[in-house]
């Protein structure tokens, strides 16, 4: 039996999604999910599997934390899991520690979900749990990575265990229509939560660039936080010199396919990331990428995508200006490329054979 300890299974980013695939694709009789601070129904929807068994410890601050470790050792003692796979820092700190408690045998994995291309735009709270990992880094069985930068920079910070993988994200791939049109891009869209990581002022810098030149242009953002009563969003769109309808902010939202399919462009600014999900998930709808150059982004784009240094709004601009610029046939081969290459490379039933084989042998 294995259990997987995940930071916040109430969140619906990377890590929350590729767990939530992994639970529907597995065929064990019986699974364990611990989150140290929620479950949320849509990580449960997508999941899909009615062998799982979910703990809530509810943990939501760092004082809370310690009695948290204190009811999952009791849980392990308890459950007696085979594997014990740990996604994120806190939950590879706190599952580590509650295995030692508990002190029943069980195999501990750690999953790490984040490259360490730009460390400042991480959370003081993500800071300090990245350098308390690596004192205890040597204790797993063994290390899974999403991507190969980061395990490169995590070795390079310090992290010992030499026991370690990269096993790229996972993606059911979508029915897409028998024959798409043949039409130049036009439509860009933009994907991830309101935060430094995501750098969503260098993107509102560039298509303010963008549009001097391609008013035909249109762009949208999906993200917690990316809505028009977000002043700090309102703000950034001011600085970067961008019209206030310039971009059609459209928050959270839940039907991920009908906005990949309303785009003909995903842009990806970050600062930082690891295997970013959002990539290879607009490729599966035969989607091209212009992304900055940071963890996996410009590995797992391949022939799909451009990729530009991070932080720089011009490359970024005339990345997209590049995709809107190209002729009609010429955009349906980056289509056809995008979703080949999540075919070949990406798809969820290579990948979970990969985690199994590594936790299981």
């Amino acid at each position: 039996m294995i259990m997987h300890v995940i930071t916040n299974f109430t969140a619906s980013a990377g890590a929350e999604t590729m767990l939530a695939r992994l639970l529907h694709s597995s065929t064990d009789e019986r699974i364990i999910v611990v989150s140290l601070i929620g479950i949320s129904e849509r990580n449960r929807r997508l999941a899909d599997n009615p062998r799982v068994v979910y703990v809530s410890l509810e943990a939501a601050s760092l004082a809370a934390l310690t009695g948290a470790v204190l009811r999952l050792s009791r849980l392990i003692k308890k459950e007696r899991p085979d594997v014990i796979l740990c996604w994120m820092y806190h939950a590879m700190i706190a599952g580590t520690v509650a295995a030692r408690i508990a002190q029943h045998g069980a195999k501990v994995f750690w999953n790490v979900r984040q490259s360490l291309d730009d460390p400042a735009s991480l959370t003081r709270s993500s800071r300090l749990a990245i350098a308390m990992a690596r004192l205890l880094s040597n204790l797993p069985s063994g290390i899974i990575y999403n991507s190969a930068r980061a395990l490169d920079l995590h070795r390079k910070y310090g992290y010992a265990n030499r026991n370690a993988i990269v096993i790229p994200n996972g993606f059911e791939l979508p029915r897409l229509p028998p024959s798409p049109s043949a039409a130049a891009a036009r439509r860009i869209g933009i994907v991830g939560r309101f935060h430094p990581q995501k750098d969503h002022g260098t993107f509102f810098k560039a298509a303010a660039s963008v549009i001097q030149t391609h008013p035909q242009a249109v762009f949208s953002a999906a993200g917690n936080g990316l809505s028009r009563d977000n002043p700090a969003v309102v703000e950034l769109m001011a600085q970067a010199g961008l019209p206030v309808h310039a971009v059609d902010l459209r928050g959270e939202i839940t039907d991920m396919a009908k906005f990949y399919q309303s785009i003909d462009l995903l842009v990806l600014s970050s600062r930082t990331e690891g295997f970013p999900n959002v990539i290879a998930e607009a490729m599966s709808y035969g989607k091209p990428i212009v992304t900055t150059d940071v963890g996996d982004a410009a590995a797992v784009a391949g022939n799909a995508g451009i990729a530009v240094p991070a932080r720089d709004p011009e490359a970024l601009a005339i990345a997209i200006r590049r995709i809107l610029d190209l002729p009609a046939a010429k955009y349906a081969r980056y289509a056809r490329n995008a979703r080949q290459r999540v075919e070949n490379e990406y798809a969820i039933t290579a990948v979970t054979e990969k985690y199994v084989e590594f936790l299981m042998h």
